[in-house]
């Protein structure tokens, strides 16, 4: 029999309530109350503090509190990485962001989805799918990442994006659901 946890990370229906669960968030719950007082901190003295926490934080890598994240141990950053004020990461299933990444403020990574069905959601199951974020990417300011997307090398998503469906490395997308640029 697989835990709760286990059907969380490998993306099936899981029951967010199971006490192992409740007690990772728990103890991210803590840690971003720490966190998000250290804006004061330089980075390195913040680094140290993500490394508490998330699976992995490359070299340089810089996230400027406030920030929220569900359990953050499934968070992994890249060299050189820069969040922005307010990025939210719903990290029901691994966030994977690539070196020298830029992320504007107010950006939400979001992999918790919930099922369509609703007398599933009314049984309070809920999944979610991966997110990969390639190398120099550039997010824009509030754009939202959704479950299950994956963002190649050097793509840029726009400010107030939705980035609905994968996007391919080296291609600028923009809006509701955020699709490529056209030219001009």
């Amino acid at each position: 029999m697989r835990s709760e946890k286990q059907k969380m990370l490998a993306g099936e229906a899981y029951r967010p309530g199971d006490p192992e669960l409740q007690a990772d968030a728990q103890r991210a719950r803590a840690w971003m109350v720490r966190y998000n007082t250290t804006l004061a901190a330089s980075p390195d003295e913040r680094r140290v503090m993500l490394r508490e926490l998330f699976a992995h934080v490359g070299e340089g890598a810089v996230v400027r509190p406030p920030f929220h994240c569900d359990y953050g141990q499934h968070i992994s950053l890249g060299d050189g990485v820069f969040l922005n004020f307010n990025c939210v990461v719903l990290d029901v299933a691994p966030v994977v962001i690539g070196a020298l990444t830029q992320v504007g403020p107010g950006v939400q990574f979001l992999t918790a989805d919930h099922p369509r069905d609703p007398e599933l959601r009314r049984a309070g199951v809920e999944s979610g799918l991966p997110i990969t974020i390639g190398a120099n990417v550039w997010i824009g300011g509030g754009a939202l990442i959704l479950p299950g997307v994956t963002v190649g090398d050097d793509a840029i998503i726009g400010a107030g994006a939705v980035a609905t469906r994968n996007v391919s490395a080296g291609t600028t997308v923009m809006g509701n659901p955020a699709r490529p640029r056209g030219k001009a």
